[in-house]
């Protein structure tokens, strides 16, 4: 199937998808821009999930969610952004079980955004759309 046969979604459907991705986006932005500098907090939570506390690393993580995150956030490197954020909240997944988190509200939570962020770029994305056809 070709982009320009795939289905066009209805204007509620691409708002949601904007907003899920929205939500994302923000998000991502939040757990990226608090890496950045050397806080505490964020060194301290790195140390308990088994994580140098380095602010440095911190910092590197952080710099790779932004970067991420900007990729998914423009249309023309969204799906490669998509990839890269689901590695990424892989490795959050993978922290979390490792260590033996609460399963629905820590280990999933990256699955939560995981499915926000493809639902939101499949509902606004014709190419998801062609890659992934849910109907003929």
């Amino acid at each position: 199937m070709s982009i320009s046969a795939t289905a066009p979604v209805s204007n509620g459907a691409l708002w949601t998808g904007r907003a899920l991705s929205a939500i994302v986006v923000l998000f991502m932005i939040f757990d990226g821009v608090i890496k950045l500098p050397p806080l505490s907090v964020v060194t301290e939570t790195m140390g308990q999930l088994g994580w140098p506390a380095d602010p440095n690393i911190a910092r590197l993580l952080g710099i790779i969610g932004l970067v991420s995150t900007a990729l998914y956030a423009l249309p023309r490197t969204s799906v490669l952004g998509a990839i890269l954020l689901t590695a990424y909240m892989g490795g959050a997944i993978s922290t979390h079980v490792r260590i033996g988190n609460p399963l629905f509200s820590h280990t999933l939570f990256g699955v939560y955004l995981g499915v926000m962020l493809w639902g939101g770029l499949y509902l606004r994305d014709a190419r998801v759309r062609a890659l992934i056809p849910f109907s003929r």
